[in-house]
């Protein structure tokens, strides 16, 4: 089960954050935002794509979406999404539940700049009811993310 990996992160990296579970689902910007009383912006939606063969994380304040033009000249391709399958494959996570926490392998994290206008937000935990409340720089520094500007 994907949160229990989340949880063990946690649990290694930073025991003092608590993974929030709502009975309800949080699968997507606007549910989550709603469970957890905060602006869609403020939910840090992770996006599995590949960039020619290798997949990579993108996270990105809730309300952002991936500039084409911008993510071909950071990243030299067009940005294709990976599917539901790949996704879990990859992150072991199903999607709506999709975070950079408890990855099974490496796996390449950037953080767009769109989350620089929030001190904290609320990724998902690695379930589609589940997230956590996190300083965002420190989120960046747990995943050791790089940030990058690819959203508009």
């Amino acid at each position: 089960m994907s949160i229990e990996s989340v949880r063990a992160f946690f649990a290694a990296h930073a025991p003092d954050i608590e993974i929030l579970e709502t009975p309800g689902s949080s699968a997507t910007v606007a549910l989550a935002a709603e469970a957890f009383g905060v602006e869609p912006g403020q939910i840090a939606k992770s996006i599995a794509v590949r960039v020619g063969e290798e997949p990579i994380l993108i996270v990105a304040a809730g309300t952002a979406r991936i500039d084409n033009r911008k993510f071909k000249d950071r990243f030299g391709t067009k940005v294709r999404m990976l599917d539901a399958a790949q996704v879990v494959a990859v992150t072991s996570h199903p999607v709506g539940g999709v975070c950079p926490f408890g990855l099974p392998g490496p796996l390449p994290v950037y953080c767009d700049k769109s989350l620089q206008s929030y001190a904290e937000v609320v990724p998902a935990a690695g379930s589609t009811n589940s997230a956590v409340r996190i300083e965002t720089q420190r989120m960046a520094d747990l995943i050791s993310a790089e940030w990058i500007d690819v959203c508009q």
